[in-house]
C-alpha cells in the first residue's frame, strides 16, 4: 500500500463492530500512516483521531498555551500563499520555524485575551491569518509540554501579500526568502502527491485558511470581522476604534452574529454524497462522465445534500436526477474531507432492486455527458491498470480502456469495495 493511502492503527483493530461490518475504510486527507500511531494506539489515556496531530480544540482559547506554542523551538509552520502550500517538492511539505515568520507573526500575538482583542478592535489594523492546527503527540524529544499535553505544535500562516503596507512587505520577504532556498508554493488544482500524514495536515490548514479568507467581512452586517479562537472562529466586534477620528471605540450597528450561534462565525462544512451504484444482480456498476473529464475517464456519481434532506434520500435523488436510475437500499461506506474548499464527501453504496429500475436517462439534469453500466470484470481491470488523476495527461492505452479515479479519491475506494464484494458476501455482509 502506498504512503498516499492511509492505514491508521484503528483501521485494523478488532472489535465487535469490525467483526460484524469489516474493517473501516479511511480515505486520503483524513488520516495517517499506521506505524506512526501503533505505539500509542494501545494507550487508553489519550484520544486519537486519524490525523497525525491532536487538534486540542479546547486549548484554542488558552492564550498562555498558544503564546508558549507560538515561539517554541519545535513548532512547525505550514505556509500558504494564496492557499498553495510551501513545499520542497510536489511530494514533500516544508515546515518553517518561528524565526522565519516572526516579522509577520508578532511574538505578542496572544498576549491579550479574546475578550480584550474584541474590545480593542480597530479595523485599520490588519494581521496575517494564523491558525493553530494541533500537537503531534508522537514526537516527544524537545517538544512543548503544557499541563497534561506534550508534543510538537503545528500552525498554519497565510503569507499571501495583502493587508497593510507593512504586512504585505513582511509576507513578500518571507516568500522571497523561502524561494531563495529552492522551495516553492505548490500550485495545482488538487493535491494527491503528499503522504497521508501531510495530506491530513494540509487539508485542515487549507480548509480553515480558505474559510477565514472568505469571511473577512460579516455576512450579516457587512463590517470587517476579527479572527479569534486561534483562527477557528471569526467575531463581528460590537465596537471599532476606526469609526472615530479620535481613535475611541464607537459602537457598530447591531448584528445577530453576536447574540446567537451562527455559521457566519464558525467554519462550515458542506456535505456531499458520492455513490457507487450496483445493478440488481450485483454484476454491474453505474459510472458517469462529467463534461470536462479526460477521454474514457468515468467515476461514481456525486452531488450536494440539500437542506432538510437525509443522506440516503440525497443519494437516491442525485442518482435519479443525473442518470434516471431508481435506487432501493443505500448503505453508508466511509467519508472523505475534501478541502476544495470545505466539502465532506459522504461515500455510499446503493443498489437497484429490479432490472426495470436500471434504465439510464440523461434527460433530467444535464450535468453528465454520459452514464453507463460497466461489468464488474472491466471495472476490476481498470482499477489495476487504468486508475489515474483527473488532471493526468495522455496515458498508455490498454485493452479495456476504461479510466478510473486514483486510490487517493473516495470514488476509487467505493468502486473497489463493490469489485471486492465487501458489502455482499459472507457473515460481514452489510446489505
Amino acid at each position: 500500500m502506498s504512503s498516499q493511502t492511509p492505514t491508521p492503527a484503528h483501521m485494523l483493530a478488532e472489535s465487535m463492530l469490525s467483526r460484524r461490518f469489516g474493517n473501516e475504510t479511511v480515505n486520503y486527507f483524513s488520516s495517517t500512516d499506521m506505524k506512526r500511531w501503533q505505539h500509542v494506539w494501545n494507550s487508553t489515556t489519550n484520544f486519537r483521531t486519524g490525523s497525525p496531530i491532536n487538534r486540542l480544540s479546547f486549548l484554542r482559547g488558552d492564550h498562555a498555551f498558544l503564546s508558549a506554542a507560538l515561539t517554541h523551538p519545535s513548532t512547525q509552520y505550514l505556509l500558504l500563499n494564496n492557499l498553495a502550500p510551501l513545499t520542497r517538492s510536489p511530494a514533500e511539505v516544508y515546515y518553517a520555524k518561528y524565526d522565519d515568520v516572526r516579522n509577520l507573526v508578532p511574538q505578542n500575538t496572544f498576549d491579550q485575551s479574546e475578550e480584550e482583542m474584541i474590545k480593542g478592535f480597530d479595523s485599520r489594523n490588519t494581521h496575517a491569518t494564523l491558525i493553530f492546527l494541533g500537537l503531534d503527540e508522537s514526537r516527544k524529544d524537545g517538544s512543548l509540554m503544557y499541563k497534561a499535553y506534550s508534543g510538537v505544535p503545528f500552525f498554519a500562516v497565510d503569507v499571501t501579500p495583502k493587508g497593510s503596507v507593512a504586512q504585505r512587505a513582511a509576507a513578500q520577504d518571507i516568500i522571497s526568502a523561502m524561494e531563495g532556498k529552492g522551495l516553492s508554493f505548490f500550485q495545482t488544482r488538487v493535491i494527491s502527491t503528499f503522504t497521508a500524514d501531510e495530506a491530513a495536515i494540509y487539508a485542515q490548514a487549507r480548509a480553515l485558511m480558505d474559510w477565514n479568507t472568505r469571511n473577512t467581512f460579516c455576512g450579516t452586517c457587512g463590517h470587517r470581522t476579527l479572527s479569534v479562537n486561534a483562527g477557528t472562529k471569526r467575531a463581528c466586534p460590537p465596537t471599532d476604534a476606526a469609526r472615530t477620528s479620535e481613535g475611541q471605540s464607537e459602537e457598530r450597528p447591531e448584528c445577530n452574529t453576536r447574540t446567537t450561534l451562527s455559521n457566519l462565525s464558525f467554519p462550515r462544512t458542506d456535505p456531499t454524497i458520492i455513490v457507487a451504484v450496483v445493478s440488481a444482480d450485483g454484476k454491474r456498476i453505474l459510472l458517469g462522465r462529467g463534461k470536462r473529464f479526460p477521454p474514457k475517464w468515468y467515476s461514481t456519481l456525486a452531488g450536494f445534500i440539500e437542506p432538510a434532506e437525509s443522506i440516503e434520500d440525497a443519494v437516491r435523488r442525485e442518482v435519479w436526477e443525473e442518470a434516471g436510475v431508481t435506487l432501493s437500499r443505500v448503505v453508508i461506506h466511509s467519508s472523505q474531507p475534501w478541502p476544495y474548499p470545505a466539502n465532506l464527501m459522504i461515500g455510499a453504496i446503493a443498489q437497484c432492486s429490479a432490472a426495470a429500475h436500471e434504465k439510464i436517462s440523461l434527460e433530467h439534469d444535464p450535468e453528465l455527458e454520459d452514464a453507463r453500466w460497466f461489468e464488474i470484470e472491466e471495472v476490476e481491470e481498470a482499477l489495476r491498470i487504468g486508475a489515474s488523476d483527473l488532471g493526468s495527461g495522455p496515458l498508455p492505452e490498454y485493452k479495456g480502456g476504461l479510466r478510473l479515479p486514483p486510490a487517493t479519491a473516495i470514488a476509487n475506494q467505493l468502486i473497489s469495495s463493490v469489485v471486492n464484494a465487501d458489502y455482499f458476501q459472507g457473515e460481514k455482509s452489510k446489505m
